[in-house]
């Protein structure tokens, strides 16, 4: 048996200011960790979560015991268990002794990234990211290296959970002895291995006699599933289930404790190819796990959840809410989709000043090593501040778009808009009187014009599940209200939006078209991190919206922002020229706050740059 190492996760350097500093770690055994910054005092307040008979995560706030901490500049560290050293050698770069943080003020080169699936068939991008690290570290010393990691939906995928891995989740269970629900939302079977693939059929459904009669369900008899994702076969039910992938998903040394190769399904089992090839991809990551983790020590990391992170299309209807939220076992699975989020996403993003009522939560909701979670929902549903903000220069604003959806009164199955009348209010405020911002939108706010014609057409029929009409046009209320906001003379001079979600890259700038102040908005978006759209297909889309939506087609007359000038930016390189379907991370470089070079590193090593 594979002795089980002292550190399974982290550190995991996250929220990082001049008075504050958030890092998180897991351990095997329970220890008294203290972290130490070179050159800085620190006061520590840590709080334990104990998962498991062998999984202890710790949140470490770090505050400075006299003035700020030094920003934008390297700051080794080290972590201790009391008095002794933990060896953090295998997460150094080459000519460092020990892991280093940079603290951004002024910010000058930012990753960005989102959709990391763990057994697509493409290479982590996050191994590049790392890498553009170390080159930074060693050939041009601290000055050019990232200072800020945003991931900005997507971290995992609940809902597309490959079989192999939803093997690995439940021999880590075991290994740790994660504490597990007292009672069990679904009856998903013992022997996980035999249920491989199943979950679809057993996870909730409405009836189709409680359907509406104008539902085709009603008609054709067919119960309606609550969970629309198309590949919800091994779809995450359980508390624990949520903190093994989690671990699996950020934790080099947790795979240390799962031996890919011994897994194996029958030579007559109906998903045997699929198995393999997924197992081909999930050893891969296992193998360059070690990139990311390395990257997360060093490099300050912020996220936002999306629809993967909890579920496929969450919240994306009136309808899709009233089903999953009014049935005590879909309402559990958000609940701890949510509650893991909370714990290994959420946590590190809040402000010194935030409440955060999660780790005493869920304190009170362990009761003989088992979690009793079913009193938990509310406070879980309730919570209201799950966006956040980065006071650097430019600032870095945050959105929840998932949890405050501005909801169709006209019809519950058109798609809600992306944030309510209140939070479109809030952010207008935010912008005044910043003259540059950066705005995290996990969707992209000015999106490719022909795909969201399509899947206009597919809301009109009533089917906005199937093509995850997920843009920010899709609700009329929103979208007015929204181009308001960056059509005002006081929005920032320079608005630079970071978005994923949709599996493939490109660069446009946006403009008023009449307006007295000359604002540039730039919609970065790059997806995903380890995933892609089909290469054909977006290259036809690509091709069909030069066509309809060129400069000059009166087709732009007709659509929402038609009174927003859209600029397509072309690539220097490579066969794709505006929507680049490769998975990548991108570096966004600024100058004085503007935006003055975008590129993406591909997971096979190339690179994309776009011109602007």
């Amino acid at each position: 048996m594979t002795d089980i190492p002292l550190l399974l996760l982290g550190p995991v350097i996250r929220r990082a200011e001049s008075h504050l500093v958030r890092i998180q770690i897991a351990t095997s055994k329970e220890i008294n960790p203290r972290f130490e910054l070179a050159g800085a005092q620190a006061h520590q307040h840590t709080y334990l979560s104990r998962l498991g008979d062998k999984l202890f995560l710790y949140s470490c706030t770090l505050t400075p015991v006299e003035g700020h901490f030094p920003c934008d500049e390297p700051l080794d560290y080290g972590l201790f268990d009391g008095q002794t050293a933990i060896d953090l050698s295998a997460l150094s770069y080459p000519n460092c002794e020990q892991p280093n943080l940079v603290i951004p003020k002024q910010l000058h080169s930012v990753l960005h990234g989102s959709c990391r699936n763990p057994h697509h068939y493409s290479d982590d991008a996050l191994i590049q990211a790392d890498k553009l690290v170390e080159q930074a570290l060693i050939e041009e010393g601290t000055a050019k290296r990232a200072q800020l990691l945003i991931m900005s939906g997507d971290q995992i995928y609940a809902d597309d959970v490959a079989g192999p891995m939803l093997l690995a989740i439940h021999e880590l269970i075991g290994k740790l002895g994660i504490y597990t629900e007292q009672t069990p939302l679904i009856d998903t079977g013992d022997d996980i291995k035999a249920t491989l693939y199943t979950r679809a059929d057993i996870l909730p459904k409405t009836p189709w006699q409680e359907l509406s009669k104008w539902h085709s369900g009603y008609w054709f008899r067919k119960d309606e599933p609550h969970f629309s994702s198309v590949k919800s076969a091994n779809h995450l039910v359980h508390f624990e289930e949520f903190i093994a992938l989690y671990l699996l998903s950020l934790s080099a040394p947790i795979w240390q404790l799962i031996d890919l190769s011994t897994y194996e399904i029958a030579q007559n089992h109906p998903r045997k190819q699929q198995f393999d090839a997924e197992l081909r991809h999930l050893t891969r990551l296992a193998q360059t796990q070690k990139h990311a983790a390395r990257l997360m020590a060093h490099v300050s990391t912020l996220m936002i959840f999306d629809d993967h992170d909890v579920t496929d299309d969450w919240n994306l209807t009136a309808n899709w809410e009233q089903a999953v939220y009014t049935h005590p076992a879909s309402s559990g699975i958000i609940r701890n989709a949510m509650l893991s989020y909370a714990l290994f996403q959420g946590w590190g993003n809040t402000a010194n000043d935030q409440s955060w009522p999660f780790f005493s939560l869920l304190d009170t909701h362990l009761n003989n090593q088992q979690w009793q979670l079913q009193s938990a929902a509310k406070a879980v549903f309730d919570y209201d501040y799950w966006h956040f903000q980065l006071a650097t220069s430019p600032n870095v604003v945050v959105l929840d778009t998932r949890t405050h959806r501005w909801r169709s009164e006209q019809d519950f199955n058109e798609p809600s808009g992306l944030l309510d009348w209140e939070r479109l209010l809030e952010l207008e405020t935010t912008l005044e009187g910043s003259e540059q911002v950066i705005l995290v939108s996990p969707a992209p706010v000015f999106g490719v014009k022909s795909i969201e014609a399509i899947q206009a057409i597919f809301t009109l029929c009533g089917k906005p599940l199937m093509v995850d009409c997920e843009n920010w046009m899709a609700h009329e209320g929103s979208a007015k209200k929204l181009l308001n906001i960056f059509r005002r003379g006081e929005t920032p001079e320079e608005t630079i939006i970071l978005s994923g979600d949709v599996h493939y890259s490109f660069c446009f700038s946006v403009k008023a078209r009449f307006g007295d102040r000359d604002n540039r908005i730039w919609q970065l978006t790059a997806s995903g991190i380890k995933n892609e759209f089909p290469r054909k297909l977006i290259n036809f889309l690509d091709k069909l919206d030069s066509i309809l939506y060129s400069p000059r087609s009166p087709l732009n007359l007709f659509t929402k922002r038609w009174q927003m000038k859209v600029d397509k930016h072309d690539t220097t390189s490579g066969p794709q020229k505006h929507l680049v379907s490769h998975a990548a991370i991108s570096l966004v470089e600024l100058e004085q706050g503007n935006l003055s070079r975008y590129r993406l590193f591909h997971s096979d090593g190339s690179v994309t740059e776009y011109e602007l």
